[in-house]
């Protein structure tokens, strides 16, 4: 395991005060596990009441996690849950891969079915998903291993579910689409690529509709999973390690994990804390410069 994150980082992580954060020292990534009893977890999300919800797939849970204390079980018979995010609301969304829709849990519990079909037919296997802060929600549908085997759509796509009014349909890449995030305004929507290893951009329009599909960053190592971007909009990708590029698609740096790393998200208060679902568990980055507070 190496807690050294490499100088390029550091730019990444204080792109305002980049300089004096060298001159006060080397930045320093302090890695550690928080729980290692899982199977595979992916899909981490911060709740704003100050706590990390994540899925242990093949156990069919969702766990949660409050610092300081160990990981509990929040649902069990979750469906095959992959990616979590919540909204501005609080508001848990999740993507169930066996049941094969995307669901809302609202704060009194009660869920609602958000996708389940596309033009009559049900979708492959939801993945991956993000939900703006107006609360547009975009999510990809690959179809990762038994999910292929029982597939009624014919393509891989990437939707987006408005606010009001129906579902629309993104993108058909030719490989699956894999993790999927926001821009920190909410104006660009970031598709990473399993089979192509590469992230795709797409501008976002008041109405959540996306133009200018382009690939914004190309021969990425290893399988980009679940990513997620700091408040400067760069953006931090789960493919092995996690690799790190600014929003112009720049290689960054990479901070390299103790597992293979699945999905990440910010959390905890300082917000400087990077937090990755690795192998069966849960990985701990601090991300600070030596004199921060």
């Amino acid at each position: 395991m190496s807690d050294a994150v490499r100088a390029s980082t550091a730019a990444a992580l204080f792109p305002t005060n980049f300089l004096t954060a060298l001159a006060q020292g080397p930045a320093a990534g302090r890695t550690e596990w928080v729980a290692k009893d899982g199977v595979y977890a992916k899909g981490p999300a911060w709740s704003k009441d100050g706590y990390l919800v994540y899925s242990d797939t093949p156990a069919d849970r969702i766990m949660k996690w409050q610092p300081g204390r160990t990981p509990e079980v929040l649902r069990e018979g979750a469906a095959g849950p992959a990616g979590n995010a919540f909204d501005a609301q609080g508001r848990l969304y999740t993507c169930e891969t066996q049941a094969r829709r995307v669901i809302r849990t609202e704060r009194n519990g009660k869920i609602e079915v958000l996708a389940e079909r596309w033009e009559g037919k049900r979708l492959n296997a939801p993945n991956d998903l993000a939900v703006s802060r107006s609360g547009h929600v975009y999510f990809s549908d690959p179809a990762f291993g038994e999910s292929s085997d029982h597939r009624e759509l014919d393509f891989y796509g990437v939707y987006h579910i408005p606010p009001r009014g129906p579902m629309k349909l993104v993108a058909k890449p030719a490989g699956r689409p894999n993790g999927i995030a926001l821009s920190p305004n909410g104006r660009v929507l970031y598709v990473g690529n399993a089979d192509e290893h590469n992230i795709r951009a797409y501008d976002l329009d008041r109405d959540g509709e996306a133009s200018g599909e382009r690939v914004l960053v190309a021969g990425i190592p290893g399988v980009p999973g679940g990513m997620t971007v700091d408040e400067a909009g760069n953006l931090y990708v789960a493919a092995g390690a996690i690799v790190i590029y600014s929003a112009e698609g720049r290689p960054l740096g990479s901070i390299e994990m103790p597992g293979r790393a699945s999905g990440c998200a910010f959390g905890e208060a300082n917000g400087k804390t990077l937090l990755v679902t690795a192998g069966g568990g849960l990985v701990r980055v601090r991300l600070e410069a030596q004199g921060d507070n």
